[in-house]
């Protein structure tokens, strides 16, 4: 086979190097998925290895699928026996097996955050406790951290640092809600995300047997996305690896994004620490975007501290200068991309699938809809509502689990009454009461509810679980399309959609058609060879954000900058590189905290691959105001070489052309020249805070006084304005010409 004469030579040596612990440090757009497809295959063709030994851990079920795809192309169907998949999903295959070790049921439930959330809900309203302050998505996030970490409910409780923690933030009750959130969970078979890690540490911590087996099995062990591994992934791999020490593992620290999952930087950076005899090979070539983007982004990464060194280069073409762009509004800067976009796309014959525009927070793509939308550009958001996630999937989805489950409290809950069969809230509760007080399961109450419920009532309940009983049999005897197509018919589910004529009715009704089609293709695919329900249930509450997409529409992408990584695209347009938006104003309380947003604005400019938008807005609707923003800090980081700044009209001033006119210095952007062909080094006029600056009181602020902003420096008061409840100051600027700020939220010291 001629595969190796495809790599490069880092890239050969990543591939050929496949005994001992191996770390290969891939920067963006250097044929990382190449590489890790070559190296299993060449252990599968070249060293022989059964693919049954090899483990290769992803972040997404996609990018698993893609390189086992690939991997077949080069060695044939071997490929599909190695072990290759999410880390919840390969851990949760185990699990499933390994389950009575720790006292789960193999057929146990895995929640989605809905259901968790549902959950913290439920436990709140027992505990009497305020629900204003324990929210369940600031629980649910602070259980999850601590899971991350491998905190124990027990552990949680008997740590002083954790209480004094949510004693300060007025949460005395967290750890036992954390306590009865697990147990709750364990009564009803289910297990949250967080413990697919968690249960699987404890697994192989306590039954030494169990971790034996899976170290014999695994003999080479692969991580992709190794900077986003939690310390809880780690330690599982790490313990797997032990014996054979074949692990390698593949990543970019400067593309660690996701410290708020629980990502931890520090298994990268510390790799070597653990493995003296480590093997470090860095695939440095970019193959996707043009010199100009490449070098633009090295000189942004290159500000942090905490990094592993390494000089990305490419070899493609100079490519255009990034192009800067300012808005007055966001409104305006809304309707220059929509323009921007509109004109490339025909000057270049370039489909709407080919730009991107990235934003920091959800909440910025409205300007961009509006805009897209009166340009008639069609668009897509990622990251919205998934099919999942809609409330008559959910239905039809309760029923199955609670028919594979019947302790699944929440599945239980959810579909107990619906529809509608006159079992009220007050009787669902005593069915739970009775569980809980006679300390049996769920579904022994639910078999036996006359013994506990008298009345219509108890016999609605005894039809609900001869019905429930019915669908166990057709578990048993038919594939998961059958019995699916059978519980949304029998449980009146289908009926009820049906009969509801409105718009929505109908779309619901055809979303639940379109899952039962899910779910013939699953049965109907070869590569799945259990083809029950449960396995089904599995594969679906495993899925990932990115499996999700699969709108096959020629649109424009809108998205996070979080949710754009390891995708590329011809132009991106990065929105909003405002100072307290990006770098966030959240994200500012520790040098790490910068590093990581300057991490998140290098993984935006590496999805380029053409060309690259940067834009900024001097006013933006935030928290229902106008406010006047600051050009980001980042754009004083970019190699200025690498920029021209442009002055794009929107459409709503020019309809249908573009001006291509750089900004004069004074009204300019702050600290860049305008350049336009040229690539010599640009003076920047960054402003030093004098030593005794401290803003001053700015309520008696009058015309004629000078001042000093921390950043545009030294000027004087043209004028004072108010509007409403707020006071602006028009003031001349020394470098940085003429500026209206909020006095709100400037700060300024008052000279004299």
């Amino acid at each position: 086979m001629d595969y190796l004469k495809e790599l490069n030579p880092p890239q050969l040596q990543a591939v050929q190097h496949t005994d001992g612990p191996v770390m290969i440090i891939a920067g963006a757009g250097s044929g990382k998925t190449r590489v890790l497809t070559y190296r299993i295959a060449h252990l599968i063709y070249a060293k022989g290895i059964d693919p049954f030994n090899i483990l290769s851990l992803t972040f997404t079920n996609k990018a698993a699928a893609e390189m086992k795809h690939r991997i077949e192309m080069l060695v044939g169907l071997e490929a599909r026996n190695t072990w290759m998949g999410t880390f919840h999903s390969v851990f949760a295959k185990i699990l499933r097996v390994e389950a009575g070790k720790i006292g789960y049921p193999s057929n146990f439930t895995i929640y989605d955050s809905d259901d968790s959330k549902s959950l913290i809900r439920t436990l709140v309203k027992e505990m009497r406790i305020d629900d204003k302050v324990y929210k369940p998505s600031v629980v649910l996030s602070r259980i999850s951290g601590a899971k991350n970490r491998l905190i124990s409910w027990q552990a949680y409780q008997d740590d002083p640092y954790v209480k004094a923690d949510d004693e300060a933030a007025m949460k005395p009750h967290m750890g036992a809600i954390y306590e009865k959130y697990q147990k709750r969970l364990f009564k009803s078979g289910a297990m949250d995300f967080d413990d697919l890690l968690f249960n699987t540490n404890v697994l192989f911590r306590d039954h030494l047997d169990v971790l034996n087996k899976y170290q014999q099995r695994f003999k080479y062990v692969m991580v992709d996305e190794f900077q986003d591994t939690n310390i809880s992934q780690y330690l599982i791999t790490k313990k797997l690896a032990a014996v054979h020490q074949n692990i390698c593992v593949v990543g970019d620290d400067a593309q660690s994004i996701y410290a708020f999952r629980g990502a931890d930087i520090q298994n990268i950076l510390n790799f070597e620490k653990d493995y003296p005899d480590l093997f470090v090979v860095k695939l440095e070539q970019n193959y996707r975007s043009t010199k100009t983007i490449v070098e633009a982004a090295n000189s942004i990464i290159d500000k942090n501290k905490a990094q592993l060194k390494k000089l990305v280069w490419t070899s493609n073409p100079e490519g255009e200068l990034i192009e800067l762009i300012k808005a007055t509004s966001d409104g305006e800067e809304g309707r220059i991309v929509a323009n921007t976009i509109f004109e490339e796309k025909n000057n270049k014959k370039l489909n709407n699938s080919d730009f991107a525009i990235l934003y920091r927070t959800n909440s910025q793509s409205r300007s961009m809809e509006e805009a897209l939308r009166k340009m008639n550009l069609t668009y897509k958001i990622v990251g919205g509502l998934s099919f999942y996630q809609r409330k008559e999937i959910k239905d039809l989805m309760a029923y199955m689990r609670f028919t594979v489950n019947p302790v699944d409290e929440e599945a239980f809950k959810r579909v107990i009454n619906y529809p509608k069969r006159g079992i009220g809230d007050t009787s669902v509760e005593k069915i739970l009461v009775a569980a809980y007080d006679h300390d049996i399961p769920l579904w022994e109450v639910v078999k036996n509810a006359h013994s506990f419920l008298p009345g219509r009532a108890g016999s609605s309940v005894d039809d609900f679980a001869t019905m429930i009983k019915a669908f166990q049999i057709e578990v048993e005897r038919k594939d998961a399309f059958e019995v699916a197509s059978s519980i949304a018919k029998q449980s009146g589910l289908l009926r009820e959609l049906y009969e509801d004529k409105t718009i929505e009715g109908l779309n619901r009704y055809e979303n639940v058609q379109e899952l039962l089609n899910a779910i013939k293709e699953y049965v109907d695919n070869p590569e799945n060879e259990d083809k029950s329900l449960g396995s089904f249930l599995q594969e679906i509450a495993l899925l990932t954000d990115n499996d999700q997409d699969k709108d096959k529409t020629d649109a424009i992408t809108l998205m996070t900058i979080h949710s754009s990584k390891g995708l590329e695209f011809r132009q991106v347009f990065v929105v909003g590189m405002e100072e307290d938006l990006f770098p966030s104003q959240m994200m500012m309380q520790s040098r790490e905290d910068l590093e990581e947003e300057r991490r998140l604005f290098y993984v935006a400019t590496t999805r380029a691959m053409d060309k690259l938008y940067l834009t900024y807005a001097l006013s933006r609707y935030r928290f229902g105001r106008l406010l006047n923003c600051e050009p980001s800090r980042f754009l004083e980081e970019v190699d200025q070489n690498m920029i021209k700044v442009n002055k794009r009209m929107s459409s709503k001033d020019m309809p249908g052309a573009l001006r291509k006119e750089g900004l004069p210095g004074a009204g300019g952007f702050v600290g860049i020249k305008r350049q336009p062909e040229s690539r010599q080094p640009s003076q920047l006029k960054i402003h030093t805070p004098s030593p005794d600056f401290k803003p001053s009181n700015t309520n008696n602020l009058k015309a004629a006084q000078l001042v000093e902003h921390p950043k545009f420096g030294f000027g004087k008061v043209q004028k004072i304005e108010t509007e409403g409840l707020n006071k602006k100051a028009t003031i001349q600027f020394e470098h940085f010409g003429e500026k209206t700020l909020l006095l709100s939220f400037a700060k300024l010291r008052i000279i004299d």
